[in-house]
């Protein structure tokens, strides 16, 4: 069965850890999720995940399954739009619905705050990952916001043409 509840100080590495072996490295390419081609380095550090629990209008979500922290994603509240980021579902368990189940429950909480839509950001390179989403609801809007070069806490880039694109879902 999958639980949900809000992270505390104590995950920080624990959530960094799933984050990074969702993302990054050889341990990503077990999933789908992986940007190992796209980017090097870090996805995340410790005082970023702290600095997501310390905003008063942002929490992170932790899945468990039998104790084990499977997935997790930030949410934070925009009045009437939610932003979601930071998803990530550990790789050997990509696959079996966890994701989905986040994100149901990430857009349950949103509209709970009275959120009209769930807005995230997509490295536009990631045409399987956009696709997911549109799946479930999200559109693409072609607004794009040029990725973080030369600043390292978001990794290091392996092509010159990385960037962001917003996508949309009404809630």
């Amino acid at each position: 069965m999958l639980t949900f509840r809000d992270a505390t100080p104590a995950d920080v590495d624990t959530l960094v850890g799933l984050i990074e072996s969702a993302y990054r490295g050889d341990s990503s390419r077990g999933g789908w999720t992986t940007e190992a081609d796209l980017l090097h380095g870090q996805r995340t550090d410790p005082e970023g995940v702290r600095a997501v629990l310390a905003a008063p209008a942002s929490r992170m979500l932790v899945a468990e399954r039998a104790g084990e922290v499977v997935a997790c994603c930030q949410l934070e509240d925009r009045g009437e739009v939610g932003y979601f980021g930071m998803f990530a579902v550990r790789p050997g368990r990509q696959g079996d619905g966890l994701g989905r189940a986040v994100l149901a429950e990430a857009e349950r909480i949103a509209r709970g705050w009275g959120a009209r839509e769930l807005h995230m950001t997509v490295i536009v390179q990631r045409a399987e990952l956009i696709a997911y989403y549109q799946r479930r609801g999200y559109r693409r809007t072609g607004e794009l916001t040029p990725f973080p070069y030369g600043d390292a806490r978001f990794g290091v880039p392996q092509r010159e043409d990385l960037a962001f694109e917003l996508l949309v879902k009404p809630l």
